[in-house]
């Protein structure tokens, strides 16, 4: 098979597409012929060397694919050949063919076509796990969504608005403000020119955030907490503002808050089947409803990787950005 390999770490240059060995399904695997994948900024922290596969994990770039089931590994009962699924991957994805643990698996929705599936996977299972299964959002609370132009932003603000939340984003520009607010953002922060925790404690009158997603990590760490509101929970998934920063412990037990972070990655496999199947029981139907779409900025032949990878740290794109091995359907 071909897939896209990386020379040495460095800049998008070092992605090639060429050929290779193709992977074999071992058992409560599947082997996916993989229709599209997605970009990823973890896919550009492992290009560059700063983010290794977890042991055992295909060293081939991608998180997540849609595609046929081309074959299973011995003790696979409940998939068959010929499937249209779509996957949440430790690795694999930049390629014509991923073997794939059969728990991470999750149907096409009804209303998506087999490439644009591969844009749900991964924002869905980290949308998912964070707001709902860890951070407990409820209908009536406040979110705010760090990045929320992003492919997990753009989710976020889908899945909030469904469970009936109120929704503030950040975002830099005002075309990434327009389609946040397109898709149910309620309040607009430009990032660049306005101070979030000013604007939500004068949205909240004082109270403060329920919970916020944060993809920026230590530099945004400490305004975080000043914008939570009392039993405010934390959920960083990303570390785009670095990786070290002071904690005011204080400042944390005076709100009883709670700060955590959490990848998906490199969980357990009873865990991210835990996920999936969550995910696919909980949003899947409002999908299908109409309530939830995929929000896709860009889509380029898998062959031209550097170039999704050069257009995704221009922060250009709203949504997410897929790569396709084949001609859409």
């Amino acid at each position: 098979m071909r897939a896209i390999v990386i020379s040495e770490p460095g800049d998008p240059e070092v992605l090639r597409w060429t050929d290779v060995a193709a992977p074999t399904p071992g058992a409560g695997e599947v082997l996916i012929d993989v229709a599209a994948t997605a970009v990823n900024r973890a896919d550009l922290l492992q290009r560059q060397g700063n983010y290794p596969p977890p042991p055992g994990a295909s060293d081939i770039l991608g998180l997540e694919c849609s595609g046929t089931i081309a074959a299973l590994g011995a003790g696979v009962t409940s998939r068959a050949v010929g499937d249209r699924v779509t996957a949440l991957l430790a690795g694999g994805g930049y390629a014509e063919q991923v073997a794939v643990p059969v728990g991470q698996l999750m149907s096409v929705p009804s209303t998506v076509s087999l490439h644009d599936a591969a844009a749900l996977p991964e924002v869905a299972c980290t949308v998912w796990s964070n707001l709902v299964m860890t951070a407990g959002l409820a209908q009536g609370q406040w979110l705010l969504i760090h990045g929320g132009g992003s492919g997990i932003g753009t989710m976020a603000i889908q899945v909030a608005k469904a469970l009936g939340a109120r929704i503030a984003v950040t975002a830099g520009s005002a075309e990434k403000l327009e389609a946040c607010g397109a898709l149910g953002a309620e309040l607009l922060i430009n990032y660049r020119i306005e101070d979030f925790v000013e604007v939500m404690a004068e949205a909240t009158a004082g109270r403060g955030v329920d919970v916020i997603l944060d993809n920026m990590g230590a530099a945004y760490l400490e305004r975080n907490i000043s914008a939570l509101a009392t039993n405010g929970r934390l959920a960083i998934i990303g570390l785009q503002g670095g990786i070290k920063a002071e904690v005011n412990l204080g400042a944390m037990l005076r709100k009883n808050a709670t700060v955590y972070a959490r990848s998906l990655r490199g969980r357990p496999l009873a865990e991210k089947a835990a996920i999936c199947l969550e995910v696919e029981r909980s949003i899947w139907p409002w999908i299908d409803g109409g309530l939830i779409a995929p929000v896709i900025g860009a889509r380029l032949p898998m062959s031209d990787a550097a170039d999704a990878h050069r257009l995704l740290e221009s922060g250009a794109v709203t949504g997410k950005i897929l790569l396709t091995t084949s001609s859409p359907e």
